[in-house]
């Protein structure tokens, strides 16, 4: 494969790199032949001597020697080399000879002079006592899957860490990697030192999208490097909380673990920024001397305290007064939450509970670290049995030649039957005459973290940081089901992001989630302008061509358009400047693009809000019941309220979320505007006005010899205008008014002046007014 040959020119050294099956031991091999090998089997080569290195010395006769794709099966019989066991040492016919090294043996490599050499990777899995066979792997759909030699098989990133902290520390010092004389470079050139392995699959996509990566479950005890090296130390991150905090006379050295993630806000409060990580990682601050020193909870390095070593004093009843708290007292329930590791970073809770007991009070806590959720039941588990061992308690006092213990160091006493001793670590010394000491029971075995099953990490598909399209329609009742109040969202995006959220709120902050929109509505613009056409009436005139953004239509025939099919909304945009009109005729005259025929005009009482012409550019949405309605009160009706709308899968303060303020009339309560306006004059020169009565509520029966009212009450709003001026107006309660002679005159009644009657709603107000020319 030309993907394994040598990279072209004259390189002293380079790197393969590549995952399980890529070919790197036969690109090793093949390249050791081309070293050794000349034109013919007995011609020398370029190089006779040969360094194999590898972590173990069986590695390197395994897989490098002796391997499937080692050296001894790549070479042709007539060039294949003897392999001399005892010498550890390959010799080919030519003369050539390669010996192998252990890379646990690196003086080894001192003394003997070669011309080449083939190096194993450096890398160490993250997995219990890793370091003892840094190659081994676990994979359970291999024949070669093991664990390396003694280890129990949990997950270990910190010995990961370490081992290549040791491995890259050792070769920093100039006296493990001197100097060439010949090329004036180091032994090793760590700024080209490659660890096994890093992935070019990103975290936390990879391991977390197992339908993708077969071999995403053998990431957690994996040689994998990716979502690990940017982990910290727990000494590392103690000993920086505690600099910054002004802190310099710190000891961390007994400190061991890995902190995946951790938010402090203020580190000058060092005790304040100390305290999760205490709990977390079962660790105590001391003061030694003058030294702040950490140590945990381990149970390590305990002093054996016998009785003749105990002092008497008074107020204890014998050398060792022990205590038990009431089981009551106990704590039977607790919950963590923290912050998930390794998949969304999400908030996460874990919670352990006694076994014998399913009633005890939960006590809750909220520690704002990064763990996985086997680190998280792990400590649950150990608070719980620490609270249940904590009910021992010690009182005992301490002679002057003690005067070295003090609180956090932990003592071994003798029992009250004096088989055995217990570990409890001191918490509290009175200083006295004879230093009584309170002290409370621990056990080291809490401490070694449980075996616990890792749950695989789900992770939310990646949504694309792209805005979304969001129109409000505030919209008379279409089907008479709706919430008259509320007004529709539609929305629509490119690409769609699989579901839209729609946060609300009073002002510019504290938003709620108010809805998720899981479907994109078919939204478009006008290329052409619509002309004013009369409502109620099959508008034949020119096709209205639309282009879409999202969406299709359909035509459809006109029995299913007169039965409620084809309702679209075309409008300016805003909340409430919204027509709906119905089409017959879809056309598709291009990619996106249609003609639209056959419409009506002004449908559900929205001909009184009809522009004179709706122009090219105007919005279109298709209320083909995609577009819902959002959640509001009728007391938040007409009032601004903030919305943020964008991707569900991202945070609501994302730059790709859409901010509007707006208000809404409820347009669903807004009584038609009345019809058949007729004004005519009597003879004696009076104008009697009669209009007939329309309703937005079940008016399409004809069985009823009236539609229904609608309203509270029937109430009409009469107005004589003439210019933008109001020479009259009065409120009646039917369909019919006059307009005397004396009013008239008292009005200065112009030629011009027209007369509009609006319906009155109890809860909207006046709604679209009908109007005509008063007559001569």
């Amino acid at each position: 494969m030309s993907h394994q040959l040598p990279p072209p020119g004259d390189w002293r050294s380079w790197v393969v790199i590549g995952g399980r099956g890529a070919g790197k031991t036969r690109a090793g091999a093949e390249w050791v032949r081309h070293q050794v090998e000349g034109a013919r089997p007995g011609d020398p080569g370029r190089a006779m001597r040969v360094a194999l290195v590898g972590e173990t010395y069986d590695q390197v006769r395994d897989v490098m020697v002796r391997g499937d794709s080692g050296i001894l099966h790549c070479s042709p019989p007539d060039r294949r080399p003897q392999w001399r066991a005892s010498e550890r040492r390959l010799v080919w016919p030519n003369g050539a000879e390669a010996q192998a090294f252990s890379a646990s043996d690196p003086d080894g490599l001192r003394g003997p002079q070669f011309d080449a050499a083939w190096v194993d990777e450096l890398g160490c899995p993250a997995v219990d006592k890793g370091t003892n066979q840094p190659n081994k792997f676990v994979d359970p759909k291999s024949s070669e899957s093991s664990l390396p030699r003694f280890s129990n098989g949990q997950r270990d990133d910190l010995i990961q860490g370490q081992y290549l902290r040791a491995q890259l520390g050792h070769w920093e010092v100039p006296q493990n990697n001197p100097l060439s004389e010949v090329y004036g470079g180091p032994m090793i050139d760590l700024a080209n030192a490659y660890a096994w392995a890093w992935d070019t699959r990103p975290f936390p996509a990879f391991p977390g999208t197992p339908e993708l990566w077969a071999d995403g479950e053998n990431y957690r005890r994996g040689h994998w490097l990716n979502g690990r090296v940017g982990a910290r130390t727990l000494r590392s991150v103690v000993e920086e909380i505690c600099a910054r905090a002004g802190l310099t006379a710190v000891d961390a050295s007994e400190l061991h673990g890995t902190v995946r993630g951790y938010l402090v806000e203020d580190v000058a409060d060092a005790r304040a920024a100390l305290q999760p990580l205490m709990l977390r990682y079962g660790f105590d601050a001391i003061e030694r001397d003058g030294i702040l020193l950490f140590r945990l909870r381990d149970g390590r390095g305990a002093v054996s305290l016998d009785r003749d070593l105990l002092a008497r004093a008074d107020e204890l009843e014998g050398d060792v007064e022990r205590q038990r708290a009431a089981e009551a007292e106990i704590t039977g329930r607790i919950r963590l939450r923290f912050v998930e590791s390794g998949a969304d970073y999400r908030i996460l809770a874990e919670e352990a509970v006694l076994p014998d007991e399913s009633t005890h009070a939960v006590s809750s806590s909220e520690i704002p670290l990064a763990m996985t959720r086997a680190e998280g039941r792990q400590v649950v588990e150990r608070w719980l049995a620490e609270s249940r061992l904590a009910r021992d308690t010690a009182r005992f006092a301490l002679p002057p030649s003690q005067m070295a213990l003090g609180a956090g160091d932990i003592v071994a006493l003798p029992d009250d039957r004096g088989a055995g001793r217990a570990l409890y670590r001191i918490d509290r010394v009175e200083q006295t005459e004879s230093r009584l000491v309170e002290a409370v029971r621990i056990d080291p075995a809490l401490y070694t973290p449980a075996e616990m099953q890792e749950d695989a990490v789900t992770l939310s598909a990646f949504a694309a940081p792209v805005p979304v399209l969001p129109l409000f329609l505030d919209l008379p009742l279409m089907t008479g089901d709706e919430v008259p109040h509320a007004p529709h969202l539609a929305v629509s995006a490119q690409p769609w992001p699989g579901t839209v959220a729609l946060y609300a709120s009073a002002s510019d902050d504290s938003y709620a989630l108010s809805s998720i929109i899981a479907a994109r509505a078919t939204v478009g613009v006008t290329e052409t302008a619509l002309p004013a056409a009369p409502p109620g009436l099959w508008d034949e005139g020119e096709a209205l061509q639309v282009r879409l953004i999202s969406g299709s239509l359909e035509s459809r025939e006109a029995e299913a358009v007169l039965n409620g099919a084809n309702v679209m909304a075309i409008g300016d945009g805003s909340p409430g400047g919204w027509e709906l009109i119905q089409f017959r005729e879809a056309e598709l005259i291009a990619p996106d693009t249609y003609w639209l025929r056959g419409r009506l005009r002004g449908q559900a009482g929205s001909d009184g809000v009809m522009p004179g012409a709706w122009p090219a550019g105007s919005w279109v949405v298709l209320m083909d019941g995609v577009p819902a309605q959002i959640e509001l009160t009728s007391a938040q009706r007409r009032i601004a309220r903030h919305y943020r709308i964008g991707p569900a899968r991202r945070g609501v303060d994302d730059p790709s979320y859409e901010h509007i303020v707006a208000a809404f009339d409820g347009n669903g309560l807004r009584p038609y505007a009345p019809g058949h306006l007729v004004l005519t004059r009597t003879s004696g020169g009076a104008i009697a006005a009669s209009w007939i009565r329309r309703t937005r509520i079940d008016g399409d029966s004809w069985d009823l010899s009236e539609v229904p009212l609608g309203e509270e009450s029937e109430l009409y709003l009469v107005r004589v205008r003439e210019g933008g001026t109001i020479l009259r107006q009065e409120s009646v309660t039917a369909p019919g008014w006059s307009y005397p002679v004396a009013d008239q005159t008292a009005d200065g009644l112009g030629p011009e002046a027209i007369i509009e009657v609006a319906q009155i709603s109890a809860r909207f107000g006046p709604g679209p007014f009908t109007s005509a020319e008063v007559p001569a």
